[in-house]
């Protein structure tokens, strides 16, 4: 169901007007307190400048880390101010450390129109995370109308993003949020074919109901990451040290079954005893690892045949690294797959990196700008292509 967006604003609803923008400042700091990635805060600037320049004072909203409830110094979103205030120079950038308050209330009717007004983290208020009403009833207050630009965290139903929209009217989509939708539902509802997912990570457990839900839409799913050796299991192949989960091998099982070709697995593995025995790493075929070793990242053959996939597909998919991408020699087998998407993007082939670790990934490798989407919410990414309601989205106005 489409959303109304800013665009959707008649021009006097916004000028002069306190816009209540929920944004996803969620940075990492390094330890003097500094954003070491400001990607997030980037990613909002194009729905921040647009209002600016329609004339709406911005008030945004946003959480930092995992505060419980209360007040935490090191998660202050006074470094994300000063960031902020750096990549807007020519804008006044203004910064209250409270959010639920007669100060913070005043401060949004103290701005002129092109002023912005950062209030302080939301999970510092005990009844943000269960969406408690009196509080987005105040929050409501804070702003003439709501902008969630906020997709990675959509899939949350707390106060500052789906609480608010309920007090606030109108409630519309910002141009991140509007950019997610398109790209992910485009994907899944009308992908230029063939189209094919890659999937990797970790555990099985997290992903299978995005297999689940890609498995009938997919001309082809590439499967990597621990999570292959739940698979191998289901093969009877000799998965060593590796992180198997044993309570889902009969779901691999069937999904093998159900999947049939159009699943496919790695064909080599590069193991090692442990993470930390970079050095002692070593190339097996899947039926060849070693009960004393683990498998730590696709190997060489797996990211060539990835790689022609990728390269014969029109729509790819990614979410999940390939391997410990953040420990060489366990990147190449991610690396591989992040060149290979950049390769495809540079034909015309429509790429999509569906935010977390993958998205971490591609940054690292500076191939960010070369994929046509790379999702700024890795959970709220996993939730929508498992079909699953985003309700921060949901409760937004309809076009």
């Amino acid at each position: 169901m489409a959303k109304k967006t800013i665009h959707d604003l008649p021009a006097e609803s916004i000028r002069g007007k306190r816009a209540l923008v929920r944004v996803d400042f969620n940075v990492p700091l390094d330890e003097h307190g500094h954003v070491s990635d400001d990607t997030r805060i980037r990613a909002a600037l194009p729905s921040i400048e647009s209002l600016l320049d329609a004339g709406a004072c911005v008030v945004l909203l946003s959480h930092l880390g995992r505060p419980k409830g209360k007040p935490e110094p090191k998660y202050s979103l006074q470094p994300v101010a000063r960031r902020l205030g750096e990549l807007l120079p020519k804008r006044s950038i203004s910064f209250v450390e409270t959010t639920d308050t007669d100060e913070a209330l005043k401060a949004t009717y103290d701005l002129k129109p092109g002023q912005v007004l950062l209030l302080e983290n939301t999970r510092f208020l005990g009844g943000e995370e269960k969406n408690d009403e009196r509080l987005a009833r105040a929050l409501a207050q804070l702003g003439d109308f709501f902008v969630n630009d906020a997709f990675g965290a959509a899939h949350r139903a707390h106060a500052s993003t789906e609480g608010i929209a309920r007090h606030l009217k109108p409630a519309v989509a910002g141009f991140l949020m509007e950019k997610e939708l398109n790209y992910l539902h485009g994907a899944l509802e009308h992908p230029e074919r063939p189209f094919v997912a890659i999937l990797g990570g970790s555990k099985i457990s997290g992903k299978i109901d995005v297999i689940e839900a890609l498995l009938p839409k997919v001309d082809g799913l590439l499967i990597g990451g621990a999570m292959a050796c739940t698979f191998y299991k289901a093969m009877d192949l000799e998965t060593g040290k590796s992180l198997v989960e044993p309570d889902r091998i009969d779901m691999a099982r069937s999904l093998l079954e159900r999947g049939g070709p159009r699943i496919t697995l790695p064909h080599d593995a590069t193991v090692a005893p442990s993470i930390a025995e970079g050095a002692a790493a070593k190339v097996v075929g899947r039926e060849h690892i070693p009960a004393e070793m683990a498998m730590l990242d696709i190997g060489p053959r797996t990211s060539e045949s990835y790689a022609r996939a990728i390269a014969s597909a029109k729509t790819i998919l990614w979410n999940g690294p390939m391997g410990v991408f953040e420990t060489p020699p366990f990147d190449k087998g991610t690396r591989a797959i992040a060149d290979a998407m950049a390769a495809a993007t540079g034909k015309g082939a429509t790429t999509i990196v569906g935010g977390g670790d993958s998205a971490a990934a591609v940054e690292q490798a500076g191939l960010a700008p070369k994929m046509s989407h790379v999702s700024t919410g890795g959970g709220a990414s996993l939730e929508f292509l498992e079909g699953k309601t985003l309700p921060g989205v949901a409760i937004l106005d309809d076009k």
